[in-house]
């Protein structure tokens, strides 16, 4: 009896991603506790992605937008003001079941605010929606066939074809929280308001270790405040916390692929008192969140094909999908641009630099991705104007990076992560600033295959009249298409005897060789 030696490989399968656009649009009153706008010196929004439900074919998103605006107050000096405009969105997924893996990206397309009158704000915003979704499956396939059970029965000759495998080891999510308590500068008063706050993440990465996924990285915190002794100027403060750690997780081996995109989900920074009760002290608190697949390659032998050459194999034919990791690529992408100020005040100095990137097409050319974006950097400077000291400039920077991929094509599925690892403002000139970025982008390409393989094999006895009918010698000469396996399953011999009987010592052929076949007869 001819047995069939099966393997099942544990892929991780795209089954499809949806997009859809979220328009935000809603006024604000300024709460009587806050002094009248008289213009708007920056503004920030970030997405929090509250839940993802899986209902039916559509995928509920459910968050809010949360915002906030500082401004000049009417009388001078600076203020903030903070809201949040939430939404629920339905996204369409056909062919979506319940047991399959949701994954949502998000991008903040268009952010505006702007003043209706002295106590009254608009804020605009498009948000883009990206929905994923995986399932998780075995994919089966025989790599072998040996004859069980029958003594003397001749074995069974066997084609394989090689191939490798990207099988999903481990998906999971999971955070890492960062708890930090920094000191101000001697040369810094202490805080009586904070006016302005930010944290970003710069320069983070996530690498497997054996039983643990180590994370490491800077937050970069920027704050602007009010120092509350008469007549001082405006305060800034600009730190780098670097940070490490390690998320356990039982499964993970330094030896297997990582694709792991890193956010920060969870941010705040708040002035503290200090031992003797000043407020000289900033607690800062974020959670990072990991989406974490980690990918191992597997070395497959798929049985394409067999006979024996005691009795006839009928084989049912059927194929196994499954993905082969084409590219792992980390990569950089620098950027140098100068930047023209308004001439209306002098600048005295640049206090902070912020930038974003945004993703607006990626395309598959020969062996490489072509991605394009642009980096949105905005930063503050202080002015000689009283009235108005901190002022702030954005840009759009557009870039272009080739990102190696060979073997890239238009089915393959490609996962970019990207991230601002350096960012800097200098003057150069009196109305001139110097921006330059360091852009990571890091993608993992797959490609789907499909390969034959035999699925079953239906046993019947030798075909004596067709075996007589066949010469017992034969000569041949190569033909270009030939392989070995072609030609002794054709001519009822095996490859090992084609090779004795023509001192041949490997299996390779070439066209126009000349052999001697013998036909092998099953034993009566």
């Amino acid at each position: 009896m001819v047995e069939l030696i099966k393997r099942n490989i544990h892929m991780n399968r795209w089954k499809g991603s949806a997009s859809t656009q979220v328009t935000l649009d809603d006024d604000f009153i300024v709460p009587d506790t806050m002094d009248d706008l008289a213009r708007i010196v920056i503004s920030s929004g970030d997405i929090q992605v509250e839940s993802v439900k899986n209902q039916g074919e559509k995928v509920l998103v459910k968050g809010r937008l949360v915002f906030q605006v500082l401004y000049r107050r009417e009388e001078g000096g600076l203020q903030t003001m903070a809201g949040s405009m939430p939404f629920e969105e339905p996204v369409n997924m056909p062919g979506l079941e319940e047991k399959d893996y949701l994954s949502v990206s998000w991008e903040l397309e268009d952010f505006r605010t702007e003043m209706i009158n002295s106590r009254k704000l608009s804020v605009k915003a498009v948000i883009t929606l990206q929905v994923r979704a995986e399932s998780l499956y075995d994919a089966e396939a025989a790599e072998d066939a040996a004859v069980t059970g029958e003594e003397g029965s001749a074995a069974v000759e066997t084609r394989r074809q090689e191939s490798e495998a990207a099988a999903i080891a481990v998906r999971r999510k999971d955070t890492c929280r960062i708890r930090e308590t920094l000191a101000l500068p001697a040369s810094k008063p202490e805080v009586e308001r904070v006016l302005w706050s930010e944290l970003r993440l710069r320069d983070a990465s996530a690498r497997p270790m054996d039983g643990q996924v180590h994370t490491e990285g800077k937050l970069e915190l920027f704050m602007l405040y009010e120092s509350g002794e008469d007549g001082a100027p405006v305060q800034w403060l600009e730190e780098s916390i670097p940070f490490s750690g390690d998320v356990e997780l039982a499964e993970s081996t330094q030896d297997r692929i990582p694709s792991i995109s890193l956010r920060l989900v969870h941010k705040e920074a708040e002035a503290k008192p200090d031992a003797d009760g000043e407020m000289r002290e900033l607690e800062v608190d974020a959670v990072l969140e990991l989406d974490i697949r980690l990918y191992e390659e597997q070395p497959l032998q798929l049985l394409t094909d067999l006979y024996a050459l005691d009795r006839e194999l009928e084989t049912d034919m059927g194929q196994v999908c499954f993905d082969r990791l084409l590219a792992v690529n980390t990569g950089e992408c620098r950027i140098a641009e100068k930047i023209q100020l308004e001439k209306q005040n002098r600048v005295l100095q640049i206090c902070h630099a912020d930038g974003m990137i945004k993703i607006d097409e990626t395309e598959p050319q020969k062996d490489s991705l072509l991605i394009s974006g642009v980096l949105e950097a905005s930063f503050l400077y202080l002015t000689s104007d009283d009235e108005e000291p901190v002022r702030s400039v954005s840009e759009a920077i557009p870039f272009q990076y080739t990102a190696d991929a060979p073997g890239i094509g238009p089915d393959s599925v490609y996962q970019l992560n990207t991230g601002v690892k350096q960012l800097s403002a200098v003057m150069a000139g009196a109305d001139t600033v110097e921006l330059r970025a360091v852009l990571s982008l890091d993608i993992l390409v797959l490609q789907p295959v499909c390969e034959p393989v035999i699925r079953g094999v239906r046993e019947l006895p030798p075909d004596m009249e067709k075996l007589q009918r066949m010469p017992g010698i034969t000569g041949y000469v190569v033909q270009p298409e030939d392989t070995l396996w072609d030609i002794a399953k054709t001519f009822h011999t095996t490859r090992e005897q084609v090779m004795a009987f023509n001192g041949m010592e490997q299996e390779e052929v070439r066209a126009g060789d000349r052999l001697i076949l013998i036909k092998q007869l099953p034993a009566s």
